[in-house]
Parts: C-alpha cells; sequence; structure tokens
C-alpha cells in the first residue's frame, strides 16, 4: 500500500506542516539561494575583459538577492509555510540567475559576444545609474505624448463605434470610409500626418489615436451589435426611453467587447508611438532609441528597451485591474 506523503500535499496546497511533522525546506529556494550567491562570487571574482565599473555594484545586488532568498528559506522552515507568491515563483527565480549567468560569461567575462552589440548587465546598470537624467526624460515626454493620443483614440474609437452599433444610418455612412482608413497601418499615414499638422508633437498624437481608433471602434460596435434583443425588450416594458437604452443597456453589455479593443489599441499605439518618436518627436524613448543607435550606444538602446518593456506591461496590467474591477462577473475570463 503506498504511504501517502503529507507534508508534501501540505506544501502544494501552501497549508502549513501538521503538529509533529518536521519542518518543511524550500527547496526551490534553497537552489534559487544558491545560484544567485554563485552568480555573485562569478561576477565579482572572476575579471572582466571590458572596463565595466558598476561590476562590484551588480554582483553587490546578486548576492542581496541570494541572501534575501536565503532568509526567505530559514522563514519557511521556521514557519512551515511557504508564501504563495514565492512558491509560484521559484522556478523562475532559479532560471532567471542561470540566464545572467550565462550572459555575464558570455559579455562581460569572454569575448565571445563582441562588444559593444551585446553589453553586460553591467552596461545597462551604468546606464540607469549615468544617464538617468535623460532617459526619464525621454520617458515622461513618451507618457505624455501616448496618454495624450490613446484617451482620444479611445474616446472616439468608443463614440464611434456606439454609434454605429445603434443607428443603421450612421453605419450607413461611416461603415465604409471605417473599411478604407482602419486596415492601414497608422505608420503609413506618417507623410501625410507632418505635412497636415502644425507640429511633430501633434502629429504623432493623431497616429497614435488613429492606432488606438480603429480596434476600440470595430470591437465596440460589435458589442453593441451583439447586445440580445431581449434585454431592449424587458427595458422597454418598464418604460425606459432611447436614452436608457443606449446608456444603461447597450453600453454596459457591450463593454467586455470594449476593453478588448482597449487592449488591442494599447498595443498598437505603442508600436506607432515608437516610429513617431523615431522620425519627428525631438524628446521620447523612441527618440532616446535612435540616438543611442546614432552614437553606436548599445547599452543605452537595450535600456530604453527595457524602460518600454517595464511601461507597457505595467499599462496592460493596470487597464486588465481596472477591467475586473469594472467587470467583476468576467474576472479571469480574459489572462494576462
Amino acid at each position: 500500500m503506498t504511504a501517502i506523503n503529507t507534508a508534501a500535499i501540505d506544501a502544494a496546497a501552501g497549508r502549513p506542516a501538521r503538529a509533529g511533522a518536521p519542518p518543511r525546506l524550500w527547496a526551490t529556494g534553497l537552489a534559487a539561494s544558491t545560484v544567485w550567491l554563485a552568480l555573485a562570487g562569478l561576477t565579482y571574482g572572476l575579471p572582466d575583459t571590458g572596463d565595466w565599473s558598476r561590476t562590484t555594484l551588480v554582483a553587490g545586488a546578486f548576492a542581496l538577492t541570494g541572501l534575501g532568498l536565503a532568509a526567505a528559506v530559514l522563514a519557511t522552515a521556521a514557519t512551515g509555510r511557504t508564501a504563495a507568491r514565492l512558491a509560484h515563483l521559484g522556478p523562475w527565480l532559479v532560471v532567471f540567475p542561470l540566464f545572467l549567468t550565462t550572459w555575464e560569461l558570455l559579455a562581460a567575462k569572454s569575448e565571445i559576444l563582441p562588444q559593444p552589440f551585446f553589453p553586460p548587465p553591467q552596461a545597462l546598470v551604468e546606464v540607469f545609474t549615468d544617464d538617468y537624467a535623460k532617459l526619464g526624460l525621454s520617458l515622461v515626454h513618451s507618457l505624455r505624448l501616448h496618454a495624450t493620443g490613446y484617451v482620444l483614440g479611445a474616446l472616439a474609437g468608443f463614440v464611434l463605434g456606439v454609434s454605429i452599433g445603434w443607428s443603421q444610418r450612421i453605419g450607413y455612412w461611416v461603415h465604409p470610409v471605417l473599411r478604407f482608413v482602419g486596415p492601414l497601418p497608422a505608420t503609413a499615414w506618417l507623410p501625410i500626418a507632418f505635412f497636415a499638422f502644425p507640429s511633430s508633437w501633434s502629429a504623432s498624437v493623431f497616429l497614435v489615436a488613429l492606432a488606438t481608433a480603429f480596434p476600440t471602434t470595430i470591437l465596440t460596435w460589435s458589442g453593441v451589435a451583439a447586445v440580445p434583443s431581449a434585454y431592449y425588450d424587458v427595458a422597454r416594458t418598464l418604460g425606459a426611453g432611447r436614452r436608457f437604452l443606449i446608456f444603461k443597456v447597450a453600453i454596459p453589455a457591450a463593454m467586455p467587447h470594449v476593453f478588448v479593443g482597449l487592449f488591442m489599441g494599447l498595443g498598437a499605439s505603442f508600436a506607432v508611438l515608437v516610429v513617431a518618436e523615431m522620425l519627428g518627436v525631438k524628446a521620447g524613448l523612441g527618440w532616446y532609441l535612435q540616438w543611442a543607435q546614432g552614437w553606436a550606444a548599445y547599452a543605452n538602446m537595450y535600456a530604453a528597451l527595457l524602460v518600454m518593456t517595464l511601461v507597457c506591461s505595467t499599462l496592460i496590467t493596470l487597464l486588465f485591474r481596472l477591467r475586473d474591477r469594472l467587470l467583476g462577473w468576467q474576472k479571469g475570463i480574459v489572462k494576462w
């Protein structure tokens, strides 16, 4: 008869160990701590092939991470409980330092990866510590431009989508135009936008808004058109007027589709933002990328890409949080 490992069952469920049972050890955390500390020793101990001024700082950060994980392992053994978040991140806490170790060996400790095209981690840290003012200012400019264009595009797409979905007359005139203009990439309008608008900033705002408006319009329109007619019949039976039917029936029922359009518009708008800043705007992350490439400052380029990744991921996460808050009955259906 197979024996039941109650300690393993408790660990998988995140429950504290049963009374009298030996303390559980967070094995994944112990492995992660070992790898991070080994990475710190390798980073500090092996000589660099280039002049990287932040090697000691990076090695210290790796060591602190390893010591923090060691403290978490000891806390787990003492309390008999592993935090659910740490348990979920455990495999990544092992794999990520292994990736950093490979990167460090190939870029900083040997000449296998040619420089300056593939800078090591300490080169990126040097950018964040030395060039934070220019990078931060570029981030502020990008956020301001993107927020302006995205909000305008989302509002325009929402209003247009509701109008088309509700009124056949409006749909008759707008739908052909939408089919002609919408599928074109927003970047294809660059020459016209920079000629038609008084400044490169306003042209870039228009392009970001255009990239956001099309998916928002299509999905909002689909959501309004897909509302069951029974909803309207019940509301009319209770004496609802046209305004009530639009704002209290059609729009709330279409909100799941609206958020899908907003997600799609957010991704498309970021792609347009980078292109627009590279070609016409004198500040922003896209401009920073172009500047770094022109000076062969590849560490700065990778640092800007990392910032853009974190910003875009954060904004999508916030949009998902807003969706889950407004559409509580659909929480967890769309994953991010």
